[in-house]
């Protein structure tokens, strides 16, 4: 089982994955008869009742029910209901290489046996109610597991209603409270911050009577625990009495069970000291969470001294406020959705202001910094570190593009992400953004042109002719302005794709080369990089000699900077160009070589290519068995990143050759068994020596 997003490498968290899963015995056997009956359950209930934790005890013991396995897609970062289809599908592996991402999911999932989850629908309720209805519609054996404050609305779901723990009532003996699962977890999370703490006969009745009071809410309960790092139980039993006893802040809630986990998260916030306070408010705008550098330029001002901010993330930890995960870079601090709501709550309208501008800032800069269409040997660091930060740009990019004077600074937050979204596949939440911002952003400016041809680029990409072109002319109308000389080498750049995409591959490469020239002349490495991989890769069939010479100079280049990612589609267009120039043992080893590592790194664009190139260079040696497996399994990955090898006009004649060649060899009944067994592990991350072996 995965659960999407960005997953850290450890997690240390004392109300989640770190603890022990504490009861909800009949809550498990419940949801899975009724999963077993019905395609789509929701288990609804109010904040902090623990409906994820139970989803994720549910779907973990179902692992092995299903032969497509388990997908726990967390939405709770996800604020656009645009992005929900391609949120999604980037969950499952598919790249967005189409321009309907929806289109692609349903087609993907169709013949899985799957059970899919979807984590925290509440705030995106229609939009996860349309998804849900076309999925089950196109999908006869997915079933679904959702989590939500209120029920979908689609036909055929069913609905569980998540409780909170059962409590004693007074007056039980020390053996029937310690039966309750509201006591349960209160011991075991007091013992995870206090050793040694046991029910016993001398606290059972404080104990009763404290779940009580929290009203079995888990949520309630283990933000409770952890005040026993620093009091005894029974002042926390005597504080908790006189908070409960008090308004809830800003609470209007009807339900009693809101207004107690309402009073609880009063309390916990009033045992902060003032500046931990600000802190958790200016904390609740990380909807990925954030690590100490960023905490520490984004939140800290005359308030909130830098000096200090080091001890009130430890206090606002203890308090189990925040939760800590280690990631491979270092350590972030997030919080549950819950509590991130209530700092959101408490975060007064002054200080909204002026920490919105330095979220977006910050985040430009980071966005900056770790540009990944740099010949850089720390490519892939950056590239995951911008994975790992996404949530957050989102966040800075709906602020930016949520009024007209902070319009540009978005504009030039998605223009600078363009290579990660054709990396990470996500074409289309690229072109959300950008259009967005183009449609707040007018006039003539340098920003727009480049905004300009980076949305061409990824329409040009998607296959989506009728949206690119006219915004291309009109990006080489802004390039011809006054001041904007340094946007036409990329519109003559994206021209020449554009022209190849025509079947014009005399214009496209002519174009390529004088957006070389110019990328020269003004001496940008980087972006000549990217000229003489596609002079290299898409000339490769009208001229295969300069195409050889453009992949040479590539992949040169990115050995002596060391930028492996870069490397390895360096490696593919060389490898391609040698093909077509007729050496097919230099092609493929090559792209031998590029495939194992586009597989290490999980780009699927490069690697479905390198498996084809694979597939034409084991039918060059009568090896048709292996060239039927490796059209299989780039069949696979085609799929997944909605695209074909007709799409890329220098794929398409050589894989018609490839196929029409082994099924002949092969007979058909052995070319379609070994197509199939290729197509079975191309999704696998061993396909490559596994289809080759």
């Amino acid at each position: 089982m995965s659960r999407t997003e960005s997953v850290p490498v450890a997690r240390t968290d004392p109300l989640m994955e770190g603890t022990t899963f504490v009861g909800r015995r009949h809550e498990v056997s419940e949801a899975r008869r009724m999963l077993s009956r019905t395609r789509l359950l929701t288990l609804t209930g109010t904040g902090g009742v623990g409906k994820t934790r139970l989803a994720d005890r549910v779907a973990g013991t179902l692992e092995r029910t299903y032969r497509d396995g388990v997908e726990v897609v967390e939405l709770a970062t996800l604020e656009a209901g645009d992005l929900l289809g391609p949120t999604v599908a980037a969950a499952l592996g598919l790249r967005d290489a189409g321009t309907d991402p929806m289109t692609m999911l349903v087609d993907y999932l169709a013949d899985k046996r799957m059970l899919l989850v979807l984590d925290n629908c509440e705030h995106l309720l229609e939009d996860c109610a349309r998804l849900v209805d076309r999925l089950l519609r196109g999908a006869p054996r997915l079933r679904i597991l959702a989590t939500s404050r209120q029920s979908l609305g689609v036909s055929g779901e069913q609905v569980l209603s998540v409780p909170s723990l059962p409590v004693p009532d007074r007056g039980h003996q020390l053996r029937d409270i310690a039966r309750h699962d509201s006591v349960r977890l209160f011991v075991d999370r007091a013992a995870s911050v206090r050793p040694g703490f046991s029910l016993d006969a001398r606290n059972a009745e404080c104990l009763a009577r404290l779940a009580q009071r929290l009203e079995g809410i888990p949520l309630a309960i283990e933000l409770a625990a952890v005040r026993l790092r620093t009091v005894p139980l029974e002042q926390l039993s005597r504080e908790l009495e006189e908070r409960l006893d008090m308004p809830a802040h800003g609470s209007h809630a009807a339900l009693p069970r809101h207004r107690t986990l309402r009073a609880t998260m009063d309390w916990s916030f009033d045992l902060c000291s003032p500046a931990e306070q600000r802190l958790w408010a200016r904390l609740s705008a990380f909807p990925g969470g954030a690590d100490l550098d960023t905490v520490e330029a984004v939140c800290a001002d005359d308030v909130i001294d830098l000096a200090d901010v080091v001890d009130l993330l430890s206090g606002l930890v203890d308090k189990s406020v925040l939760v800590v995960d280690h990631w491979e870079a270092g350590v972030r601090y997030r919080m549950l959705e819950s509590i991130r709501a209530y700092g959101s709550e408490r975060l007064e309208p002054s200080e909204a202001l002026a920490l919105r501008g330095r979220y977006v800032d910050h985040y430009r800069d980071v966005v900056e910094r770790h540009r990944i269409d740099r010949l850089v040997p720390d490519q892939l660091e950056r590239y995951r570190h911008l994975q790992g930060e996404l949530p957050n740009v989102r966040a800075a990019l709906e602020m930016c593009l949520s009024e007209q004077s902070t319009a540009g600074k978005g504009l030039e937050i998605a223009t600078a992400m363009w290579f990660y979204w054709l990396l990470a596949g996500s074409l289309t939440e690229g072109r959300y953004w950008l259009e967005r911002g183009l449609d707040l952003v007018p006039g003539s400016g340098g920003a727009r042109g480049m905004a300009l041809w980076v949305v061409s680029m990824l329409a040009l990409r998607q296959g989506d002719l009728d949206v690119a072109m006219p915004l291309l002319e009109e990006c080489h109308a802004v390039a011809r302005q006054a001041g904007n000389e340094s946007v036409l080498p990329f519109a003559i750049r994206t021209s020449g794709v554009a022209a190849f995409s025509l079947g014009d591959a005399p214009r496209g490469l002519a174009l390529l080369e004088e957006s070389l020239a110019l990328h020269r002349a003004a001496g940008d490495i980087d972006s000549v990089a990217f000229n003489l991989y596609y002079g290299a890769a898409y000339g490769s069939m009208e001229d295969p000699a300069r195409a050889v010479r453009f992949g040479e100079e590539l992949l040169a280049l990115c050995e002596a900077h060391h930028a492996l990612m870069s490397r390895g589609h360096a490696q593919l267009s060389l490898g391609i160009a040698a093909w077509n120039l007729g050496d097919c043992g230099r092609a493929e080893e090559l792209v031998s070589e590029a495939a194992e590592f586009t597989r290490e790194i999980n780009d699927r664009w490069c690697l479905t290519q390198c498996l084809e190139v694979l597939a034409w260079t084991a039918c060059h040696r009568e090896d048709h068995e292996r060239a039927a497996r490796m059209l299989g399994a780039a069949h696979a990955l085609w799929q997944a990143v909605e695209a074909s090898p007709s799409r890329l006009w220098y794929h398409a004649r050589w894989h018609e050759h490839c196929a029409e060649r082994a099924r002949q060899e092969l007979g058909e009944r052995a070319f379609t068994a070994a197509f199939r067994e290729g197509a079975r592990l191309g999704l696998e991350r061993r396909a490559v020596s596994a289809v080759g072996a």
